[in-house]
C-alpha cells in the first residue's frame, strides 16, 4: 500500500501564486510517474501535470507557461508551482502516484490518490 498525502493550496487573488505539495510512502514500490489532475465542480478530472521517473514532463493546455512540476530532494516528493492563476483555475487539485509493486509474486502496475487540495482563485 502507498500513503499519498498532500499540502498547499487555498484562496488566491487572480494573477497570485501557490505552491502544492505531494509526498508518497508505504510499503516497497517503484515510481513510474508522479502528477498532479483538478476537478472543478460538475466536471470531469482533468490532467495538470505529470513527471516521469526519467525526469520527462507533460502539461495540460490551460496551464503551460503557468505551472512548473518538479521532484524534490525529499525522497518520492513532487511540486506543483502555480503563477499567474485564473478564476478558471479554481478546482480540486489531487496528486497522482504511478507506482510498481511486487503483490503475490509478480510485479503489478497500480496508482494512488491523494485525498484533494481546494485551491481558490478569486478576481
Amino acid at each position: 500500500q502507498v500513503q499519498v498525502v498532500e499540502s498547499g493550496g487555498g484562496l488566491v487573488q487572480a494573477g497570485g501564486s501557490l505552491r502544492l505539495s505531494c509526498a508518497a510512502s508505504g510499503s516497497t514500490y517503484s515510481i513510474n510517474a508522479m502528477g498532479w489532475y483538478r476537478q472543478a465542480p460538475g466536471k470531469q478530472r482533468d490532467l495538470v501535470a505529470t513527471i516521469e521517473a526519467g525526469g520527462g514532463t507533460n502539461y495540460g493546455d490551460s496551464v503551460k507557461g503557468r505551472f512548473t512540476i518538479s521532484t524534490g530532494n525529499a525522497k518520492d516528493t513532487v511540486y506543483l508551482q502555480m503563477n499567474n492563476l485564473k478564476p478558471e483555475d479554481t478546482a480540486v487539485y489531487y496528486c497522482n502516484v504511478d507506482v510498481s509493486q511486487y503483490s503475490s509474486g509478480a510485479l503489478r502496475r497500480g496508482d494512488y490518490w491523494g485525498q484533494g487540495n481546494q485551491v481558490t482563485v478569486s478576481l
